[in-house]
C-alpha cells in the first residue's frame, strides 16, 4: 500500500510543471488574467516549474511548497474571487481548485517536505 501512496508526491508535483509549461506556451492568451502582462504569466510559469522541480528532487521543497501555497491563494483573491462572486461557474471552479491546491501545498510543506534549510 505504501508503494501506491508514495506516488502521491509525483501526482501532486508533475501537473504543476505541466501548468508552468502551458504558461510559456500560451502567455499571450493568459495575459488578460494577469492584469495584461505577459511578463507576469512567464514569471508564474517559471515559479510553477521551479516548485515542481524542487518537490521532485527534495531540495528547498518546504520553502517551495509554502510559497506555492501563497501564490495559489493570491490567485484565489486577485484573479478568481471577482468572477466567482459574480456567479461565474468557471471562476468558482478555478477558485475552489486553487484553494484546494494551496491547502495541499501547505500539507506537503508540513508533512512531506524534506529540506528544512530555509523554513525550519
Amino acid at each position: 500500500m505504501n508503494a501506491v501512496l508514495n506516488i502521491g508526491k509525483y501526482l501532486f508535483a508533475i501537473p504543476f510543471a505541466i501548468f508552468g509549461l502551458f504558461h510559456f506556451m500560451n502567455a499571450d492568451a493568459m495575459s488578460g488574467m494577469a492584469f495584461g502582462s505577459s511578463a507576469l504569466v512567464y514569471l508564474t510559469g517559471a515559479a510553477l516549474i521551479a516548485a515542481s522541480v524542487s518537490m521532485l528532487i527534495g531540495k528547498l521543497d518546504k520553502l517551495a511548497a509554502t510559497l506555492l501555497g501563497v501564490m495559489l491563494l493570491l490567485f484565489v483573491v486577485l484573479i478568481h474571487l471577482k468572477g466567482a462572486s459574480a456567479g461565474d461557474q468557471t471562476s468558482t471552479s478555478m477558485l475552489l481548485k486553487d484553494l484546494m491546491l494551496a491547502g495541499a501545498a501547505w500539507m506537503y510543506a508540513s508533512n512531506l517536505a524534506k529540506d528544512n534549510a530555509v523554513i525550519g
